[in-house]
């Protein structure tokens, strides 16, 4: 899993004593919807798992959630959560937070769009690409605009180059 460099976006707000609280771990949660209510089952340790270990987990779980047998364990806490509307189809909106949890990443579904891109040859031709928005709703008690933008940032250099994700 690609690092982000952003070590806010693993921890969260403690009411009680009034600091932030930084995780050891990334645990993320993943939003799904079930019969009985959104359900959100946690990928743990995400940032040491490849891409296609995490993808078979998240199918893993959610079918869990769908079925109602997911054990405690599997959906209580996480670090962060991901939520995704695009298969319904929604380009774009905006997620809330699971307190306490510090943020939640809102994904819309891909669309294809004609932009200018550097073949092999170095010239720039037009070309089609598949573009999605993502919304990041974040607790700034935890992380300000700042550490959201290089979360931002470094997510879409990640995608934008899938290499730097199967490293």
């Amino acid at each position: 899993m690609p690092k982000f460099g952003c070590q806010y976006v693993a921890a969260y707000w403690d009411v009680k004593i009034g600091e932030i609280v930084l995780c050891d771990a990334v645990d993320i949660s993943i939003a799904v919807a079930t019969e009985k209510g959104l359900m959100t089952p946690i990928i743990r340790n995400a940032d040491q798992k490849t891409i296609s270990a995490i993808s078979s987990e998240v199918k893993e779980l959610a079918s869990k959630a769908r079925a109602g047998k997911l054990a405690p364990n599997e959906f209580q806490g996480g670090t962060f959560s991901i939520s995704n509307l695009g298969m319904f189809p929604v380009d774009h909106f905006c997620a809330i937070i699971n307190p306490p949890q510090a943020g939640i990443l809102a994904v819309g579904r891909g669309n294809k769009v004609v932009e200018p891109v550097i073949g092999s040859d170095g010239t720039q031709k037009p070309a089609v690409v598949t573009k999605m928005n993502l919304t990041l709703s974040a607790d700034h008690r935890v992380f300000e605009g700042k550490v959201a933008g290089a979360f931002l940032s470094a997510l879409r250099s990640n995608f934008s180059d899938i290499r730097r994700l199967l490293l």
